[in-house]
């Protein structure tokens, strides 16, 4: 289904003014005809965003009109592409000019003697006929400029996120489950299956979650506890591997699903455990799958569980659950839903003065589902009365259709606002139950660029992205994925939704399996990483040639546990990846703005790399890459760069200072790092960076050049401060000025002379830091 109007409205807003600056017009102004066509398009573009709202009505009901939307979206996107290259062209201009002895004045006229290239001027020739195209076919399906569009983001009153919410309306279904899992009858086998039943939304996750967690007398002679999300595709070894995962708390290595089964037979074998499948879907022979994965659990201890959630009752009988192990759960009443309604709606009882009267409508809307209350509180929370009775009037909600999407999702969605529309639609990349952190998410928005940092504001864009992430978590489209961790998940519902409204620019390789992918509408994709990815795997990508994002994603989370940092490193130490996906095919994505390699063991990176010039994100972590070539020093674009646990890497590129755009560089654990390149104090976007290693000589950066880099933010350590000669160079790394660093380590690597109490005594940090470490290696 097409992607909602104001998903493309911020779209081509953000595309409006990027049409605007004077460097852009100086590029071309002296170029024949260029500056005309560049006008033209700015104003089919300004005479499509007034229509779009009309479109959103339209293309519910009307077909054309949806496909009009997802032609109008695909050249969106091939306008970004040309505006990029124009943008990165200047940059490198700029760049070049920067180390000469010429003036800022002479290095802009230098661009009067620049010439487009054919291929440059064809591109332009082809969108302005596109575009002509789509303005055309706007006039012949009769949109008109209805007046209304979404309202630009703005930052909502602090309020603080949602959470320690109480389970509402649930007590009897609490009850029934603790009574289930309690009985202790004896049988042929020595577990039995609890099956927790209902339609999506009701909660069913929820109340698996109250039990895992409870910690009545009862439930603490369940040791070890597991939890593993299964949804759609029940993956037998993935899920045995999960389940081993767990219990041991060790990476899996071995490949034999036959082993795999000995070994946890070994660690269940005894033991009264419980583990919980989370939503199972009545697919493929599940009987025997089922049947399969079950063989270790028998030489558990008498009075073992496993709790099952489901939509399908089939399935909690194929799986072994006897009609008194059944429990079917209901929809909550009016009086519930709005009470989950309002703990969601209102910051402090800020009820508005006739909320009586709309109660039955609210509840009505509800359906019964505490999905759809948590969800209609979040649209309407912080919102005047009369946006209430907008939103409750839609006509969304009568919408017939075959859409599975409740209705109450898509009304949250409808009411976006715009620049957010485009950041939930990305999360449709993720699969289900796949559990993100808020920096990780935040990071990828920038370097798709959903994130823009208006000139006049003094906020960054990560500052924006946090605002944006807390709004979609406080309107429950995203919720924490336990107490225990900084983890976040989407609903399987909501998941829908994003996928709904993303169409087709994003996909997820496992879902295409045997799909025809040449369609030119894909520009975002993420994969299952396995332990080899063969270059087979990827072939698809191949046809795709606009690709702008290559993620793999790890399934390994699973609920309720937390992995030490050696855990987790240890079970990344086992990916490969071949070396004909890194040097053949990887080449060929020329607009890639994310690439991450994270996790696979690969010792080297093409000098192609630096090809990729719409490069934003570059994620090498946990790789064994050992150095990384010059040509990564012309990624001017490039935001983040994380080499964290590079262990073998042992120096960055010398014209690092040339990434003049760089926000992030994540080198923590980079333990052969022997010192940072020379001039680093010109990155002077910097907010992020973990690890300043000193040096000393003239192709290295020394202390001062911390001086610069005003934006740094979170930890931020110095060692091998025994470089250090002159102690007044340590004043000039100004610690005092950098307020948001809120953690510092100070370190010395080798004995240290009287002068270092100096350093030491310049490097005096702000006085609200949180946590200061100094560290001194002695022999």
């Amino acid at each position: 289904m097409a992607v909602g109007e104001i998903f493309l409205g911020a779209f081509l807003q953000l595309l409006l003014d990027r049409l605007a600056p004077r460097e852009i017009l100086n590029y071309f102004g002296l170029v024949k005809g260029v500056d005309k066509k560049l006008n033209k398009w700015s104003d089919n573009l300004s005479a499509i965003v007034a229509v779009l709202n009309d479109a959103e009505e339209k293309q519910l009901t009307e077909r054309g009109v949806k496909l009009w939307l997802d032609d109008l979206r695909d050249l969106a996107y091939d306008v970004e592409d040309v505006l990029d290259k124009f943008a990165t062209k200047i940059l490198k201009r700029q760049i070049e000019g920067r180390d000469q002895a010429s003036t800022s004045k002479k290095v802009r006229s230098s661009f009067s003697k620049l010439k487009l290239n054919f291929d440059m001027n064809s591109e332009i020739k082809k969108i302005t006929e596109r575009l002509q195209e789509i303005s055309e076919r706007k006039d012949k399906f009769g949109l008109k400029d209805t007046g209304t569009s979404s309202k630009a983001w703005s930052r909502p009153p602090t309020s603080g996120v949602l959470g320690g919410l109480t389970i509402v309306g649930r007590d009897g279904d609490k009850a029934k489950i603790l009574d289930m899992l309690s009985r202790d009858e004896h049988n042929k086998v020595n577990f039995h299956v609890v099956a927790i039943v209902g339609m999506a939304g009701l909660g069913k996750t929820t109340l698996a979650q109250f039990a895992f967690n409870n910690n009545s007398d009862v439930m603490k002679e369940f040791e070890p506890r597991v939890w593993v999300s299964v949804s759609d595709d029940f993956d037998i070894v993935r899920v045995t591997k999960a389940i081993l995962e767990s219990v041991t708390s060790q990476p899996v290595k071995v490949e034999e699903f036959s082993k795999m089964q000995h070994d946890l037979n070994e660690q269940l074998r005894g033991k009264k455990f419980l583990i919980v499948l989370d939503d199972i879907w009545n697919k493929g022979d599940l009987y025997d799958l089922w049947t399969r994965l079950q063989s270790p659990f028998s030489v558990g201890a008498q009075g073992s569980k496993i709790i099952v959630t489901t939509r399908d009752l089939k399935v909690a009988k194929i799986m072994g659950a006897t009609e008194t192990e059944v429990h079917n759960l209901e929809s909550v009443s009016d009086d519930n839903c709005l009470e989950i309604f309002e703990q969601h709606a209102f910051v402090k009882n800020d009820r508005p003065p006739n909320f009586e009267l709309l109660q039955k409508k609210i509840a009505e809307k509800c359906s019964g589902l505490p999905l759809a209350a948590r969800t209609l509180g979040g649209l309407l929370r912080l919102k005047e009365i009369n946006e209430w009775e907008e939103i409750l009037n839609n006509k969304l909600w009568n919408l017939s259709g075959k859409s599975d999407i409740l209705p109450v999702l898509k009304l949250s969605y409808h009411y976006l606002p715009s620049n957010l529309k485009r950041c939930f639609a990305y999360c449709s990349i993720f699969p289900n139950d796949y559990e993100f952190e808020e920096k990780q998410l935040i990071l990828l928005w920038m370097a798709e660029g959903l994130i823009q940092q208006p000139p006049e504001a003094n906020r960054q864009m990560e500052d924006l992205g946090h605002d944006y992430f807390q709004e979609l978590l406080c309107r429950s489209l995203f919720q924490k994925a336990s107490e225990n961790n900084s983890r976040y998940v989407m609903h399987d519902l909501v998941t829908d939704l994003a996928q709904w409204a993303a169409g087709n620019t994003c996909f997820r390789l496992e879902d295409k399996k045997g799909d025809n992918l040449q369609s030119v509408c894909f520009r975002h994709s993420s994969f299952i990483i396995g332990d080899y990815d063969g270059v087979q795997k990827f072939e698809a990508y191949r046809e795709v040639k606009r690709l702008r994002t290559f993620l793999p994603l790890s399934l390994s989370n699973t609920y309720g546990n937390t992995y030490s940092y050696g855990w987790i490193l240890a079970r990344l130490r086992g990916q490969y990846l071949a070396r004909k996906v890194i040097f053949d095919l990887l080449p060929q994505m020329q607009y890639l703005r994310v690439l991450s390699l994270k996790g696979y063991q690969i010792t080297e990176l093409p000098d192609s790399i630096g090809n990729l010039k719409y490069l934003r994100y570059l994620d090498l972590s946990h790789t064994r890459i050992a150095c990384l070539p010059e040509s990564t020093t012309s990624l001017f674009n490039l935001q983040t760069l994380i080499l964290e646990g590079c262990h073998d890497l042992k120096a960055l590129p010398m014209n690092l200072r040339n990434l003049v755009n760089l926000r992030h560089l994540n080198n923590s654990e980079v333990d052969s790092l022997k010192a940072m390149p020379p001039q680093l104090g010109r990155l002077t976007n910097l907010q992020s960076l973990p690890n300043f290693v000193v040096g000393k000589g003239s192709d290295e950066s020394g202390i001062r050049e911390i001086g610069s880099l005003s934006h740094l933010r979170g930890t931020l350590s110095l060692s091998r401060l025994e470089n250090v000669i002159d102690a007044e160079d340590a004043r000039k790394a100004d610690l005092k000025s950098k307020e948001r660093v809120d953690e510092l380590v100070l370190e010395w690597s080798d004995n240290t002379q009287e002068t270092q109490l100096g350093v030491l005594d310049r490097l005096e940090p702000h006085r609200k830091l949180e946590k200061l470490i100094i560290r001194v290696m002695l022999d």
